[in-house]
C-alpha cells in the first residue's frame, strides 16, 4: 500500500504545479482594454456562455486529479493495520496434564538456608 500512497503524492504534486502554471498563463475575464469602458461584456455573470477554452478545461481536469489524489492520501493515511492480540498467537506452548497413573509429581528441591514456613513479604 505504500506504493499507492507514493503514487497519490506524486499525482498531487504534479497536478498542483500544473494548476499553478495554467492559472498564471490564463487571461483574466476583464483583461481586455474595452472592458474597462463598458464595451465587450455580455449579459451573463461570468462572461459569454460556452467560453471555456483549452486552458480552462485543462485546469478543471487538473483540479479534479488534485482533489481525488488528496482524498486517496487521506483514505490511506487513516487506515491502520490490524494488529493481532496476544491470545491470537497459535504457537503458544502447551502444558501437558499431570499423569493420572498414580505417579507423584516431584517437588522442587529446597535450598539448605531457606525456611519454607516464612513467606517473603516486600518492604
Amino acid at each position: 500500500m505504500e506504493w499507492l500512497k507514493t503514487l497519490f503524492v506524486v499525482l498531487q504534486v504534479i497536478s498542483a504545479l500544473a494548476i499553478i502554471g495554467l492559472v498564471l498563463i490564463q487571461q483574466g475575464k476583464g483583461a481586455d482594454m474595452g472592458a474597462a469602458f463598458g464595451s465587450g461584456s455580455s449579459g451573463s455573470l461570468f462572461g459569454a456562455s460556452g467560453s471555456a477554452n483549452f486552458l480552462s478545461r485543462t485546469t478543471a481536469i487538473c483540479a479534479v486529479i488534485f482533489f481525488v489524489s488528496t482524498l486517496g492520501i487521506t483514505w490511506l493515511g487513516t487506515k491502520k493495520p490490524v494488529e493481532s492480540g496476544v491470545l491470537s498467537n497459535s504457537t503458544l506452548p502447551t502444558v501437558a496434564p499431570a499423569q493420572q497413573s498414580g505417579q507423584a509429581v516431584p517437588a522442587p528441591a529446597a535450598t539448605p538456608n531457606s525456611e519454607p514456613s516464612k513467606p517473603v513479604v516486600p518492604k
